[in-house]
Parts: C-alpha cells; sequence; structure tokens
C-alpha cells in the first residue's frame, strides 16, 4: 500500500510540473491574461477534466506560478546572502540585488508575473505573502546585522514620515531605527525599478554598461540605507 501511495504521489508531483511547465510556456508566448487551463491541456494532451483535479481554475494555477515564482527569487537572493562576506554589509547589500537581477534577466516572464501589470480579474490570496516577502525580509536582515554590530548610519527621515517609519519598523523589522527602515522601503522600491526598467525593455538603446551601472546603483541604495564600507567611518 505504501508502495502504491508513493507512485500516485510521484505521479501527481511530475503532472503537476508539467501543468506548471506548460503554463509557463504560455506565459511567455501570450502573457498571464491569456492563461487558459484548457489551453494547457490540450498541449499536454489531457482533457480538462482531468487538468481541474490538479488545478481547479485558472486563478489556482497562477497563483501556483506566482508563488514558485517569488520563491524562485527569494532563493536566489537568499543564496548571495549567505555566501556573501557577512563583515561588509554593502557587499552582502549589493550581492542580494546582482541575484535579483540576474533572476529578473534569466526569467523575464516569470518576473513579468509578480511585478509587472497586475493580471485582469485575479486577486492574489494571503498565501502568496510569505514567499513574496523573501527578498525583503533579504535586505531588511542584512541592514540588522549592521545595526547588531555598529556598522550602520541613521539616514535623514522627515519628521512628518516618522510615525509609519516607526509603524513600518514595529512590524517587520523590531529594534531597527524607524531611519533606516523607510531608507529601506525607499531602496527596495528602487531596486525592483532599476530591474524592471532592463526587464521591460526602457534602458534600449541608451544603456549599454548595464552591468555597471546596475552595480554602482545597487551600493548608492546601500549607502542610502547607512550600511557603511568596511573599516570606513560614516
Amino acid at each position: 500500500m505504501t508502495t502504491i501511495r508513493g507512485a500516485r504521489e510521484r505521479a501527481r508531483t511530475e503532472v503537476t510540473a508539467a501543468i506548471k511547465d506548460e503554463a509557463r510556456g504560455q506565459l511567455a508566448a501570450e502573457g498571464a491574461a491569456k492563461l487558459s487551463l484548457r489551453a494547457v491541456a490540450r498541449e499536454l494532451g489531457m482533457v480538462s477534466s482531468a487538468l481541474y483535479r490538479y488545478f481547479p481554475s485558472r486563478d489556482e494555477l497562477l497563483t501556483a506560478l506566482i508563488i514558485d515564482a517569488y520563491d524562485a527569487v527569494g532563493s536566489a537572493a537568499e543564496r548571495a546572502l549567505a555566501t556573501a562576506d557577512p563583515a561588509d554589509p554593502p557587499a552582502r547589500w549589493t550581492a542580494v540585488c546582482v541575484a535579483v537581477r540576474a533572476w529578473a534577466l534569466t526569467h523575464p516572464h516569470e518576473y513579468a508575473l509578480i511585478y509587472g501589470s497586475p493580471v485582469p480579474g485575479y486577486q492574489a490570496p494571503q498565501l502568496t505573502i510569505e514567499p513574496a516577502s523573501r527578498v525583503g525580509l533579504a535586505l531588511i536582515s542584512i541592514a540588522a546585522d549592521a545595526h547588531r554590530a555598529d556598522g550602520i548610519a541613521l539616514p535623514p527621515l522627515a519628521e512628518e514620515l516618522r510615525p509609519e517609519a516607526q509603524r513600518l519598523a514595529a512590524q517587520l523589522a523590531p529594534g531597527l531605527p524607524p531611519e533606516v527602515m523607510a531608507a529601506l522601503i525607499a531602496a527596495w522600491a528602487q531596486l525592483f525599478g532599476l530591474v524592471s526598467f532592463e526587464v521591460f525593455g526602457q534602458f534600449n538603446n541608451l544603456v549599454e554598461a548595464r552591468d555597471e551601472l546596475f552595480t554602482h546603483a545597487a551600493r548608492r541604495l546601500a549607502h542610502e540605507v547607512g550600511l557603511m564600507d568596511r573599516h570606513r567611518t560614516p
């Protein structure tokens, strides 16, 4: 019985992976708005009713693809964080940013699914929040580690923004100064703005030294967050 159950689970895993792979192909060819369960089933040689046993609706399939994409870019960020020099906060920050960009350029359609235009009629469920937070939490951890090691400089903070920055710090990184939290939120948005400009073609016929520009911009974001170069005082 255990052997039969194991075989069934493996078969289900393989079919689920095949469905998602075909759906990713549709994303590349048609975009998320035109994702069709019937088309996926047809390409896999399945009847629609069989596919519905794996994903009862288009939205459930989209959710699975979104979670996979967030987990993939989050894993890339976390691997970069784990291998960067822990004593060099700006280098850790830059490594994470570079890893995010590299993943996005390698998987532009999956990046577009999570950071591009919203899919008409689709509302992401709560279970996407945790995977969507992984890159942000990696960046926050760099600032938190630097703060604990006295390796962070407090960025300027407008007083009218302080209550919001305090709320965000309490929610996302207790113990982190609100000045740093506000700068982190801005830097997180700017990181994905830089990546999106490149993935979606706004740099075409304009920026040629894209690696150099991105690395320079990522290092500037680290400075704006308050991360200090190794052995350098603020």
